[in-house]
């Protein structure tokens, strides 16, 4: 069986030992490098070329999200595994914008953390659960009014899901085949549809709908 190689960035030598020793106990998985901040992390990355890098996010000289953003610029194919105690949706929203493959709280049962590094070496998008129940809650809270909205068009889905995993305006225009204009309008009119306020929203709206979870 091939080994998922990892690399973990935190700056706390007790946690990063923690993990390193429980990661250490499964079969399919095998800690290659630690770091105690960004920068060592992302030139580790370079040398080594793990296939899921831990990224703790407050750290000193590097903090998580601008390593995310190094790493995934000069090797995109290395999936980056962000592991916080932050719950806020705006952290969310950074780390998948910067081009994180998960998102898992520290405060979490371990499960999340393999859950999310076995997931993100697959290419796919994780999640802590916490996190989608918390949104899920907030979303419903919200948009239970009992009045049916207009439904979205395919086009306009595949707009918001381009727009919720970070991509630009003109990146989804390149990706669809289709003027940035358009793209545009396809965003204006979904969120109006959804009532959708911003991206905060619209990756809520793509976490319900499992959007994050696909290749």
């Amino acid at each position: 069986m091939k080994k998922i190689r990892v690399t973990l960035a935190e700056d706390h030598e007790t946690v990063r030992q923690g993990l390193r020793a429980l990661l250490g106990t499964k079969e399919d998985i095998e800690v290659v490098g630690e770091a105690p901040n960004g920068r060592i992390a992302c030139e580790q990355v370079r040398t080594l070329k793990p296939d899921v890098a831990i990224m703790d996010l407050s750290m000193p000289d590097m903090n998580g999200l601008t390593a995310t953003r190094a790493i995934k610029e000069a090797l995109p194919e290395v999936a980056v595994v962000a592991l916080t105690r932050h719950v806020d949706d705006a952290y969310v929203q950074e780390l998948l914008s910067a081009g994180a493959s998960a998102y898992v709280l520290k405060q979490s049962p371990v499960e999340e953390l393999l859950k999310a590094i076995r997931t993100a070496a697959a290419g796919e998008r994780y999640l802590d659960s916490a996190l989608v129940a918390r949104n899920a809650r907030a979303y419903l809270k919200r948009y239970s009014t009992g009045h049916s909205r207009p439904p979205i068009t395919e086009r306009e889905a595949s707009v918001l899901r381009l727009m919720a995993i970070g991509h630009s305006n003109k990146e989804i225009a390149s990706e669809l085949d289709i003027a940035v204009k358009t793209v545009e309008v396809h965003k204006a009119n979904a969120m109006r549809k959804l009532d959708l306020r911003g991206r905060i929203d619209v990756v809520r709206y793509a976490v319900l709908n499992g959007w994050l979870q696909e290749p």
